[in-house]
Parts: C-alpha cells; structure tokens; sequence
C-alpha cells in the first residue's frame, strides 16, 4: 500500500499548509488535557484532529499478523510499539491510512466510533513520547564545525584532523531530555573569562541554542554485532526536533579534555511527534560530497539524506510575536544516518528501542543558516539585531526560541510540528 500517494485524502480537514496530512501520520503520546487522570496513550493526527490508537487498538482494528494479541498502543510510551519492528510498524501505517481515508466508511461514517477516538488537539496534552535509554549527540554539520572551529582555533586549525574521517559524537545525557514547552532553566556552572585569574561561579552568561534533529531507534542490535550502513536504516523508528540547549561559557572552561559535561546536560528539547522513515521517503536526496572517501564501513550509496526546511523563531519578553532568525535544511549535514548507526555500533555497542541519536547543530552554507546564536553572532562579536531594536548575543530570560521543520512537496507537506522552550532565570 502506498501511504505517500500525493493523491490521498482523508474524510478529516486538513489545511494545504499542515505539518500533518495522511501522508505523514506520525505518532505521539498524550493525556486528556486538563484531566487528573494521568492515563497516556499513543495518538497519531491528522490536520488538527488527534487519533487515539489505544481505542482503535481495543476496538481490534489492529488485529494484523504483526500486532494480533499485542497492547501496544495503551502504552505511556512508543517504546512497545517501537521495538515490534518494521514488519508491525508497516502495518499500523497502512491500517491507519485506510481508516482515515475520505472513501473509507469504517470512521468516517460512524459518529460513535468518532466520539470515541478523535479528539481536538486542544483537548489533548503532548507527552515526551519515547523512554529514551541512551543519548548520543554527533556533530554532523561541516559548516558548523568548521565556524566553531575558526572562531576558537582560526581557518588554518578550523576542523580537527579526524573530522573528515569520522562521525564525531559524545554521549550525552538521557534524563534532562524534556517534550515541547518545557521551561528551560538558566544553569550555573564555572566559568573562566580570558582575563580572569580564577574560575567564577554563577548563571550561565552565554546561553545558546542548537538547531538539530534526531532520530528513535526501533529494532536494535545485540552487543559485539555492528550494524552495516546497509541496514542501518531499518532500524530507525522516525525523526523528531531537537533543540540542545547549551551554555557556552561554561562549556569553554570544562571541555578539555573531555568534551561536554554540564554545558549540555540539563536540558534537550525534542517535538512531541515523531515523523516515520516512510513518510520522509519521498524527499530522498543527496548529502554532501565525502572526500576523502570514508573508509568502507562508513560508504554508502544512493540517496543518503533528505530535503527538510528547518526554520529557528525568536520571540523576546517585549515581542507579540516569534521572529525567524535562521533557516537551514537537513540536507547540510556531512554524515547521515546510516554512518551515524554504523560508527556508533563498530564497536559493538548494542542500541536499545528508544536510544536517541541526534545530528548536532545543522548550519548551512550561508550566514543566514546557522544553527546557533554562537555563530549567528559570531561568538557575541556581532550581535543579532531583531526588527523591534533588540539586539541578542546569546539567549536571554523571557525568551522563547522555537524550531520547526518540513519537506515541501507540490500538493502537500509532512511537517514535525515545533520543539519550543522558554528560558526562565
């Protein structure tokens, strides 16, 4: 069954601009909205109408070979469901498609059963949707690091010399990982000017964001058996938004020799929705040129990326409304999934269902697409003004900074929704 088909229309409206048409159905977590009741269940949407599996789930509607017998969907988390494989997660796609469908009577004409599982967005409150185990965050983005690298070593030691050889990573920090519309609390940590004797002790001075995205992995691997950039992909649940807070002064004082440590883990911002690989299917392209050629247990072949537009919104304490300050796209990223799986298990390391892996920050090519006030302002040396007169070097309290994505087709868009948070002293 082709669930992409551009022709597909469900019975639900849907507007031409929604992140959410029957092409994309993504799944998620929620609770009734406003209830004392604590019950999460797994929902998927449709324009701004929520779907509650669990119901279609107890109803039978998901009695196929894969799931038959199985409560997956009146989960608190995507976990269960996630580590049935692809094989199950195919069929829950096609059924959910034929149910939404405008020619399929089955929901659409029987108001009982649609009083019993669709809901307003509204009447819903999103849930972080994954028991996430591990973390792992890369540094995918050449141009990123390149720009660091010049601001901190200059163009002559801009990459380090492994950078073209290799996925960079750190394993970052699962627990602080929090859905949409979190508040994000000012850290304090050490800090270390150029002309300071000792180190200091407060709130961070330079608060950044980080525009990335991230992917859930479904089926893992047992431990000492890699996973080959050929079936790589097989393993991944679908792609969410991410936004790696960062406190930047405090990480200069602490990274070396280490890396990162309390500079990133008290708070990662993902959306609520995670959108599927068969969705994405159709926005398939090619990433950037490797040279040199990656050595053979990184190679991979074809169309290793996909087209989506990721946009970043600021919106001060004084402003009505958020103001975009950056626009990349996915496509930037140097390494894809496949080598970031690939290099991650080389080793043998088992990924589990739920482990998180995320791109690092995705800049592109021009000033207008970086991925961070760090390079939008190149390190607090240009600061960014925004049409209201404020001028932002690095995040302030009050401010609201907002992610979202999509890929464009010609008559429809499949959308991520916004990863938002709001920094509070």
């Amino acid at each position: 069954m082709n669930t992409t088909d551009p022709t597909l229309k469900s019975f639900l409206p849907v507007a031409p601009d929604s992140d959410f048409p029957i092409q994309n159905l993504p799944y998620g977590v929620a609770r009734k909205a406003g209830c004392c009741d604590d019950e999460r269940f797994v929902v998927s949407i449709v324009g701004d109408t929520v779907i509650n599996l669990a119901r279609l789930e107890e109803y039978g509607y998901f009695d196929t070979p894969e799931l038959l017998g199985k409560t997956i969907f009146a989960q608190p988390t995507l976990n269960e469901f996630m580590a049935c494989g692809k094989a199950a997660w195919q069929e829950a796609r096609d059924t959910l498609s034929r149910l939404l469908r405008d020619d399929c009577p089955t929901l659409r004409d029987n108001p009982d059963l649609r009083e019993a599982v669709l809901y307003r967005l509204d009447e819903v409150e999103m849930m972080l949707p994954v028991d996430i185990g591990d973390y792992t965050d890369f540094y995918s983005s050449r141009e990123h690091a390149t720009n660091v690298g010049i601001m901190f070593r200059g163009k002559e030691n801009a990459l380090m010399p492994n950078w073209l050889h290799l996925p960079v990573g750190y394993h970052g920090r699962a627990s602080s990982i929090v859905v949409s519309g979190e508040p994000i609390a000012r850290p304090q940590g050490q800090t270390k000017g150029a002309n300071d004797s000792m180190p200091q002790f407060g709130p961070t001075k330079q608060l950044d964001f980080e525009l990335e995205m991230g992917f859930f992995i479904g089926t893992g691997n047992k431990l000492g058996e890699p996973i080959p950039t050929t079936e790589a992909e097989e393993k991944i649940f679908g792609f969410v938004l991410v936004n790696d807070w960062s406190a930047r002064d405090i990480q200069a004082w602490e990274y070396v020799p280490l890396g990162p440590f309390l500079a990133k883990n008290f708070a990662t911002s993902i959306s609520p929705w995670v959108v599927t690989m068969e969705a994405l299917a159709p926005f398939r392209c090619e990433g950037p040129q490797q040279d040199p050629e990656p050595l053979p247990y990184l190679r991979t072949n074809g169309n290793s990326t996909f087209d989506i537009t990721l946009d970043v919104l600021l919106q001060t304490a004084t402003m009505n409304a958020p103001e975009k300050i950056a626009q990349s796209n996915y496509k930037h990223l140097y390494w894809n999934v496949a080598q970031h799986i690939a290099h991650h298990t080389i080793t043998g390391c088992n990924l589990r269902p739920g482990d998180l892996l995320a791109s690092g920050t995705i800049s592109g090519p021009t000033p207008d697409a970086r991925g961070s006030m760090l390079e939008l302002s190149w390190r607090g040396t240009e600061p960014l003004t925004l049409s209201n007169g404020e001028q932002r070097s690095f995040l302030q309290d009050g401010d609201t900074l907002a992610i979202r994505g999509y890929c464009q087709g010609q008559s429809y868009r499949i959308g991520f929704g916004e990863v938002v948070g709001k920094v509070v002293g």
